[in-house]
């Protein structure tokens, strides 16, 4: 490594690992998937493979593993001091990314992986796709072309939510919401029960705007660590191009679904419906609110265009 960027590394509140260096980091730490589990967790047009695992998310799980269990030594410490039996709260794992990066998938891989960790094997992933507002009131309000950005959240029901859950309330419940439809399913909800990790994912999870100008807290003051999956621009479009193409060809043929009308698209219509998608809501979303968030995070995997993670920066403490 030239000094410079040696220098420059010494003075960035990160500490950046390519694949082979991030890749020792993984030490014994076994590898708990088949590759049919790993197929069953993917996202759509997501490529990962199994040395993708072994390389970038085995060490990350690792050093959760040791986030985690230096916080329930802290949670004995205080409870020796207190002399008291209170519940151990969650520890609570943030993942953001702009939308077609792949984070739903890093999100359902660390959950799958943390929960094979003995000490701590109750896991859940909640979204806040289901805290956003149905889309009566979003239509009402006439932001339903912004589902997505910040005001089209119900920011105070989330962090009531967060609040609850950071204070040992035995049973939350959170909204379903529904890709298929578009919208909040109205007689459905997620039961979250006392876990020992929750991951919370989403494009606003980093975010410190809200549609609620009277909020005094951020839904990542209620994080124990964070993540942002990241990569360039250009791949994250062509990323959500492919998407749209291979849902054109799925999802929307379900008369269900709410792009159905995209059903008959050709190649090339399905292309600039995306592409004029991606240019007016999904890009500017990214650049305005999602992108901005990225130095928040305690963690950054940054993608190279084939969605295989080609740096990890950790922060410092």
């Amino acid at each position: 490594m030239p000094q410079s960027a040696r220098i420059s590394q010494r003075l960035s509140p990160y500490e950046t690992f390519d694949r082979a260096a991030w890749g020792k980091l993984r030490l014994a730490t076994p590898l708990p998937l088949t590759l049919a589990e790993l197929e069953e967790l993917k996202g759509l047009n997501v490529e990962i493979s199994l040395e993708e695992v072994e390389v970038i998310y085995l060490p990350l799980s690792r050093l959760l593993n040791l986030y985690v269990g230096a916080t329930q030594n802290l949670y004995q410490a205080k409870k020796l001091f207190l002399g008291n039996q209170s519940a151990k709260v969650p520890y609570i794992i943030g993942i953001a990314g702009s939308v077609a990066v792949g984070k739903s998938t890093t999100a359902r891989l660390v959950r799958a992986l943390l929960a094979r960790w003995p000490n701590h094997p109750k896991v859940e992933l909640v979204t806040t796709d289901g805290f956003l507002y149905p889309n009566r009131v979003l239509e009402d309000r006439g932001i339903l072309g912004r589902k997505g950005f910040p005001e089209s959240y119900n920011v105070r029901k989330l962090l009531q939510f967060l609040r609850d859950v950071k204070s040992g309330v035995p049973e939350v419940t959170v909204p379903v919401y529904s890709h298929l439809e578009y919208d909040i399913l109205p007689d459905e909800v997620q039961v979250v029960h006392q876990p020992d990790i929750l991951i919370v994912e989403g494009l606003n999870v980093l975010q410190t705007q809200s549609g609620d100008s009277r909020a005094q807290l951020f839904v990542s003051d209620f994080f124990d660590f964070s993540i942002y999956v990241d990569a360039a621009e250009s791949h994250i479009r062509q990323w959500y191009i492919d998407r749209f193409e291979a849902l054109r060809k799925t999802a929307f043929q379900n008369p269900t679904s709410y792009f159905h009308r995209y059903k008959d698209l050709s190649p090339t219509e399905a292309y600039e419906v995306a592409l004029g998608i991606w240019t007016s809501i999904n890009g500017v979303n990214l650049h305005h609110n999602i992108a901005p968030t990225k130095y928040r995070a305690d963690l950054i995997l940054s993608k190279g265009q084939d969605h295989a993670v080609q740096e990890v920066h950790l922060r410092k403490l």
